[in-house]
């Protein structure tokens, strides 16, 4: 792949679809599964970094990293390399039944890096779905309890466990009941909603109120409740982050009745807000966490890391064939490294001047209600006027359309929300092409 496309500005020079990109979709549509939900008429040919090809030479600037999975930027040559080296010594072998060196090695990293000192064991999947049905498995199991509790706006995947958990838009549960029973919903504390609106410690009230008053004393008895589910900033719920004190305040509630903390770090883990998981922001340490995505810079793999006491089920209570693939595996012990030796400080530092950049248009655009994030996982609050805070979600839309006009690929998240994910290898020159990007989009055509 020629290494002048990761350096290249956007540049349209056809009509969006282009012919041969309009070839492959009507192509696709013959075959394909209705349910898939095609934002905008891309089709991907090549990428590198933070930059993408289409079918007809138009190049676009990549703030979606692919849904937050391509953590080191498309195509990482280091990544790219420890996959061709590994395909060529071991494709498979199922992990389930039989061992094998890059399974082994990454395991005992995540151990290393994920929060918390005492002993942890690691299960393997394919994806963050995966990984959620896992956790919620193992919480059952292990508590020998049958409630678990997730929050509205949250989003933990399509198979029907994580189904049950997700909270966030009714055409993903429509047509799918029953759904697995004993599963409740409350509130996700979301400060820029929040009427009090004073300062970012005391809005989570509301919350604690439909645990303890609602749900504890007139529906489930916590002695039931074997496990919350949480995202430390809500990904598709509109990279929402909480109060500082709910994830502490959370997870003493959780100790008092002896309920599972489960993270699913799926979206924040990974480096993507400065941080290797999210969770570190608050100093909270998980039971059980939930990863994949950014996990293997583009490879499926996902993973569950709980503590050695909570992960007490015995062989054969749950596998996976393909989870722990040896060349995802590869690519993620590859992935961390590079997280490691720079990438994660470099989310903190463009996240912020990307935040700054946004921050910047607030004054002059009153449809810009807010941003909020931490590191490169931005969300920008589309209103129809300051004021009234009242939400936009056709205006986000008509946003996130004409930006691809203009060459820069960005997505929404919740009802109103710009999601500004990009790889975490985007550079501040890169952040200053999107946001003039954005500022034409903003100044002529909504």
């Amino acid at each position: 792949m020629p290494k002048e496309l990761a350096s290249s500005p956007p540049l349209i020079t056809t009509k969006l679809p282009g012919p041969n990109s309009a070839r492959l979709i009507a192509e696709d549509e013959r075959y394909t599964s209705p349910s898939y939900t095609r934002v905008y008429p891309l089709v991907v040919r090549r990428a590198q970094g933070a930059m993408i090809e289409d079918m007809d030479g138009n190049r676009f600037l990549d703030f979606t990293a692919g849904i937050a999975v391509c953590a080191t930027g498309h195509c990482h040559p280091r990544v790219v390399q420890a996959i061709r080296v590994q395909s060529e010594r071991l494709l498979h072998m199922s992990g389930t039944d039989f061992y094998y060196q890059p399974q082994s090695d990454l395991a005992r990293k995540l151990v290393q890096i994920t929060p918390g000192n005492g002993p942890k064991r690691v299960f393997f999947t394919n994806s963050g779905a995966e990984s959620v049905e896992a956790a919620f498995k193992l919480a059952r199991y292990h508590t020998r309890r049958p409630h678990v509790i997730a929050f509205f706006g949250a989003f933990h995947g399509r198979t029907m466990g994580a189904l049950s958990l997700t909270g966030s838009k009714t055409r993903q549960r429509a047509g799918f009941a029953p759904l697995v029973p004993e599963v409740s919903h409350v509130d996700f504390p979301d400060c820029y909603q929040c009427p009090r609106r004073t300062t970012n410690d005391s809005c989570c009230w509301k919350t604690f109120e439909q645990i303890e008053d609602d749900l504890f004393r007139r529906t489930v008895s916590p002695d039931e409740v074997a496990a919350f589910f949480v995202e430390p900033i809500q990904g598709e719920g509109g990279y929402i982050v909480p109060p500082h004190d709910f994830h502490v305040r959370l997870k003493r509630l959780a100790e008092q009745h002896g309920i599972l903390f489960i993270a699913d770090e799926v979206q924040s883990g990974m480096g993507r807000t400065g941080r290797m998981f999210a969770m570190e922001h608050w100093g909270v340490e998980p039971d059980i966490m939930c990863l994949a995505k950014g996990i293997a810079s583009g490879m499926p793999l996902g993973a569950i890391v709980a503590k050695e006491e909570v992960m007490n089920w015995p062989p054969g209570s749950h596998a996976s064939t393909f989870g722990g693939n040896p060349i995802s595996c590869v690519a993620a012990l590859k992935t961390i490294q590079l997280l490691e030796d720079g990438l994660i400080q470099d989310a903190a530092d463009v996240g912020a001047y990307l935040r700054q950049r946004l921050l910047d248009l607030m004054p002059r655009y009153e449809m810009l209600g807010d941003v909020r994030g931490l590191g490169l996982m931005v969300g920008v609050e589309i209103v129809a006027d300051r004021v009234s805070r009242k939400r936009a979600p056709e205006k986000a839309k008509s946003i996130v359309q004409a930006a691809f006009r203009r060459g820069l690929l960005l997505l929404t998240c919740g009802e109103n929300t710009l999601r500004f994910c990009p790889p975490l290898v985007v550079s501040r020159d890169q952040v200053d092409m999107g946001i003039n990007i954005l500022e034409e989009v903003l100044r002529s055509e909504v």
